[in-house]
């Protein structure tokens, strides 16, 4: 029996990219942030890994029409971004700085920023109440923002980048020092908003915090393309090196001795004045799930949690020098 020709109109429909660099590069007289970037980057949730100065925030900026590029092209849902203000209503960015009103409340900056984007008073007041309720921050609205925590500061934002009901979402290291609970919770918003068809590109130089979202990663170093695809092979390197964790508390010492009874936990070093503490670890997955249970057990106060750069730096210079 012979095979009968395939229709290309019956055929899948072809997955185009959501950004798509070409030859991007970007210098800021002679430093170099990009640097001949040819990546394309699909639908769904990607991680944009790197260590600090590596270009990530560089490539957001070009990716959501903040910056020029210096030479080459980018893309974004198949139209150029530069110069393009209509595509402002297709793409979110929670940028790192923080760029609050300190003097309004939550719901007044939300709303603020519904109104810039062309909302009407009432629908942005009911935007930002519907926005803060999907970001856990309904509670906490009302007060000024210059009182809240980083957690906090970080849902607003995420609130704020959702304001147009964006097709692509950028965040820029958005857990960046957020507690274990806050830290879960954002991560579960951007897995829910991908459930519900956003494309998600979430930038951060924690390689935990990015294979708890997502498998596809692209990887960055000193404004090159090092790596992108599966996390796990990326993965298999760094387990050949000790995790390096910062927890923040007013009760290390007697949160270090419960720690130090786990069997993933190699090491414990404490700061000088007790304040925090270092954990070595080769199983991040095992001691990273546990935080949460501590946190909200009510016997433990861990006020923040951040990797330091040591690992990642380790598998960059593998990669780069293998």
């Amino acid at each position: 029996m012979c095979a009968q020709p395939v229709n290309p109109v019956d055929g899948p429909a072809e997955v185009r990219p959501i950004v798509d660099f070409r030859n991007a590069s970007k210098w800021y007289g002679n430093v170099i942030g990009i640097n001949k970037l040819t990546l394309a980057i699909m639908p769904g949730i990607t991680g944009l890994l790197g260590p600090n100065g590596a270009g990530k925030s560089t490539l957001l900026q070009l990716a959501t029409g903040q910056l020029r590029p210096s030479q080459g092209s980018v893309d974004v849902l198949g139209h150029r971004i530069w110069n393009n203000p209509a595509l402002n209503r297709d793409i979110g960015l929670c940028p790192e700085q923080d760029a609050l009103y300190e003097w309004m409340t939550g719901r007044d900056f939300v709303a603020t920023c519904a109104r810039l984007a062309g909302f009407s008073r009432s629908q942005a007041a009911d935007k930002a109440d519907q926005l803060l309720e999907d970001v856990g921050m309904t509670r906490h609205k009302n007060r000024v923002v210059r009182g809240y925590s980083k957690g906090m500061r970080q849902r607003t934002k995420l609130a704020q980048a959702l304001v147009n009901d964006p097709q692509v979402l950028f965040l820029d290291e958005p857990m960046t020092g957020t507690d274990p609970v806050a830290r879960h919770d954002l991560m579960d918003i951007v897995q829910n908003l991908a459930e519900h068809g956003k494309s998600v590109i979430v930038s951060s130089h924690v390689l935990y915090e990015v294979q708890a979202l997502t498998q596809n990663i692209v990887l960055l170093n000193r404004g090159r393309l090092i790596a992108q695809g599966n996390i796990r092979q990326i993965r298999d390197l760094m387990d050949k090196h000790p995790h390096r964790i910062v927890l923040v508390s007013n009760q290390c010492r007697p949160l270090a001795a419960v720690l130090l009874a786990q069997p993933d936990v190699e090491g414990i070093r404490l700061s000088a004045n007790d304040a925090s503490m270092v954990v070595e670890t080769r199983r991040p997955d095992a001691f990273y799930s546990r935080l949460p249970q501590l946190a909200v057990s009510g016997e433990w106060s861990i006020d923040e949690v951040y990797s330091q750069d040591d690992n990642l730096e380790a598998v960059f210079h593998y990669l780069v020098t293998s």
